[in-house]
């Protein structure tokens, strides 16, 4: 997809916000409309750029000050992150964390038992969202290209499930947690190449605001 195509797109994806969050205001739903416009922005600012993960940190920002103060500890959280999993890529995206572990990491060939290695980056993780309670997860399965495209996105749903399972028994609150599959509808590398298909081969977690934060923020925001 082209520069120009997604900056078209995340305009259009930019007035479906406004228009969710006209309709939320009407309807007189709270934070729930609220919640739900956000995973409808985020949903298709997700199928525009390629990245579901991205996709939901980007549709729950709320920005202007508030969202810096999101993003400032987000920030710290990161760091946290960064120093404590190294068997994971963490980076910052807009109000949020995503964090990504190689499938090989977490699971073996085929399979959706975790691994010890892998046991101990998502225990790891589980400490820091316990020890930010005010933050939501979703957490998205990939595959590479071999096999039938509807027994990779079988895969990646029940691989992403499976470590949102483990999560849960680590002491995280199952409301704070969604999962998702893709398949290999989401690339990051050319499936052509040994290396481009470990590179597919993932799962991604990405962190942001609940709204709690984000109320606690606007409140921080308005007083200074």
């Amino acid at each position: 997809m082209s520069d120009l195509h997604i900056l078209r797109s995340l305009a259009l994806i930019g007035a479906l916000g406004v228009a969710a969050g006209g309709c939320a205001s009407k309807a007189g739903t709270g934070a729930v409309a609220g919640a739900g416009a956000g995973a409808v922005v985020g949903g298709a600012i997700g199928a525009a750029t390629g990245s579901t993960a991205k996709g939901a940190i980007i549709g729950a920002a709320v920005g202007g000050a508030a969202g810096a103060i999101i993003g400032d500890q987000m920030d710290r959280r990161a760091d946290e992150l960064e120093d404590s999993i190294p068997g994971a890529d963490i980076e910052r995206v807009g109000e949020g964390i995503l964090v990504t572990f190689e499938s090989g990491i977490l699971f073996g060939f085929d399979s959706t038992t975790i691994q010890p290695a892998g046991r101990s980056n998502l225990a790891t993780l589980s400490s820091n969202l316990e020890k930010y309670p005010d933050s939501n997860v979703l957490i998205v399965g990939h595959t590479d290209s071999v096999g039938a495209d509807t027994y990779n996105m079988t895969l990646s749903q029940r691989r992403a499930e499976s470590a949102a399972s483990y999560l849960r028994q680590q002491g995280v609150d199952a409301s704070r947690i969604r999962t998702e599959g893709r398949g290999e509808i989401e690339p990051v590398a050319d499936n052509s190449t040994d290396a481009g298909r470990q590179e597919n081969r993932r799962v991604e977690v990405a962190i942001f605001a609940n709204e709690e934060l984000k109320e606690r923020a606007k409140e921080q925001a308005g007083s200074n």
